[in-house]
């Protein structure tokens, strides 16, 4: 007997940060845009996040996504610190992280392995990162 997913109770919640010094949020705010207009709910945190108010600002809004927004090139440091506090926590598992912004091909290769499911690039249009959000979450099913 085929069993379906279990389904959300109530929309999706997404987080989006601007991690460390990046100053541009104009990217964000339209995907955050896009994601509201697609029905989730969105807490977006602003400009210069550190990992660790990511991480606790997600466990206290209790969302099912966490999307880290950065154009500085630090994705490589942030983006390991964020994974380690989620593990730190026992969370890691719990939420689907993901990233947007400019990164190198090969450096989107490294954070996938490293747990991050999805990078949106600058040039992706915002009806395709909410599809994308969508898909994982449904992918994943509810949390437990």
């Amino acid at each position: 007997m085929n069993q379906s997913p279990p389904v959300l109770d109530g929309p999706i919640r997404v987080l989006l940060a601007k991690a460390g010094l990046d100053g541009h949020d104009r990217g964000v705010k339209v995907v955050a845009r896009a994601l509201r207009d697609a029905g989730m709910e969105v807490v977006y945190t602003g400009l210069h996040r550190t990992p660790q108010e990511i991480v606790t600002t997600a466990i206290q809004e209790d969302v099912d996504v966490i999307g880290v927004s950065l154009l500085s090139g630090a994705h490589m440091t942030l983006f390991p610190q964020v994974i380690d506090l989620l593990k730190q926590e026992d969370v890691f598992d719990r939420y689907i992280l993901i990233g947007g912004g400019v990164m190198p091909d090969e450096d989107v290769e490294a954070l996938k392995a490293m747990g991050v499911q999805a990078i949106l690039g600058q040039d992706t249009p915002p009806d395709t990162a909410a599809d994308t959000v969508r898909e994982l979450v449904a992918r994943r099913g509810a949390r437990v």
